[in-house]
């Protein structure tokens, strides 16, 4: 197809970031190289992003969306005099607190001011106070706690405990957010875009390194394991294991259920190593020095920040870990 071959671009800018656009599925786009991995939903209805990338990236993930929306208007067929308004930014949702994640809510969402024209939705009020943050409760409040304190336009504006969806089909399919609790951080969630089947995981799954569990934000390895479990439980394979439900990692390519299940079948393999040398009444360090992810060091790199986390989750689990 013409489009995605115009969306499978590079772009190198002054910043070093290199902003990729990939197809990912009928009106969902992949915006990587900002930071975390970006998703961004665009159709009659407008752009809603999951994460919004590094703030020093900001321009250059709004540069692309303006990108996407020439290229789509464009596939559309119409005359090149033909002026299309671009699609208003309406939503941005945060799978967890990292920077690499929500450091570009500010300039983004207050782009609405100017990407939109109103809020057709109208259930946030006026969108020309900008683009709606929405992320879990614990996102907004470890980030409210950040010093110096962070702008407001910064901060989710639109909170939820366990689950949200949005009260209404968002270009033409429901979109529903599921925390995780205790997993990389507290505070994270899947953001499941039911009718493209495509689901946006945070860093809860990556492929290009292994689990990072942030203790310091609630994060823990059973924690990572039951959410990566239920990640399991929502996909569904076109065949055996392959194709289907297409499932997009905080960091990496785009994945299906086959490769969740090699990365959650490593990290329980490791998780029971080091429980089981935690029964032996080894130290970390005596840990650390058995290798317990020697069989994916060659892919990941080297294992000892991820042993280490392991070690003191299990040592001194969380209360919300089950």
């Amino acid at each position: 197809m013409a489009l995605v071959a115009a969306l499978g671009f590079s772009q190198q800018t002054a910043g070093n970031a290199q902003i990729r656009i990939e197809p990912i599925r009928g009106h969902m786009y992949l915006i990587a190289g900002a930071g975390g991995n970006i998703i961004a939903s665009i159709g009659p209805d407008g752009v809603l992003l999951v994460d919004s990338g590094l703030a020093e990236n900001a321009d250059k993930v709004l540069e692309a969306i303006n990108q996407l929306n020439r290229e789509i208007a464009n596939h559309g067929g119409l005359p090149t005099t033909t002026v299309i308004p671009p699609k208003p930014i309406r939503y941005i949702i945060n799978t967890h607190l990292h920077a690499d994640h929500t450091g570009g809510n500010e300039k983004i969402s207050k782009a609405g001011r100017t990407i939109t024209g109103g809020n057709v939705t109208g259930e946030f009020g006026d969108a020309a106070e900008g683009a709606t943050v929405v992320a879990q409760q614990a996102v907004l409040d470890r980030m409210s706690q950040i010093k110096p304190a962070l702008p407001f336009a910064a901060l989710p504006e639109d909170t939820y405990s366990d689950e949200m969806k949005l009260s209404h089909f968002f270009n033409g399919e429901a979109v529903v957010l599921l925390h995780q609790p205790a997993a990389h951080t507290d505070g994270d969630s899947f953001v499941w875009f039911r009718g493209s089947d495509v689901i946006a995981t945070g860093d809860i799954f990556v492929t290009t390194s292994y689990p990072f569990i942030d203790l310091q934000n609630g994060g823990s390895i059973q924690g990572e394991l039951a959410a990566l479990n239920r990640l399991l439980d929502l996909a569904v394979p076109e065949f055996r294991t392959e194709g289907g439900t297409l499932i997009i990692p905080g960091h990496g390519r785009i994945c299906d259920i086959a490769d969740v299940a090699y990365y959650r079948d490593m990290v329980t393999i490791v998780r029971d190593r080091v429980q089981d040398m935690i029964q032996k009444d080894m130290t970390l360090e005596q840990v650390k020095a058995a290798k317990p992810t020697a069989d994916w060091d060659p892919r990941y790199g080297s294992g000892d920040r991820f042993v280490e986390a392991i070690y003191k989750s299990l040592t001194n689990p969380p209360k919300e870990a089950k």
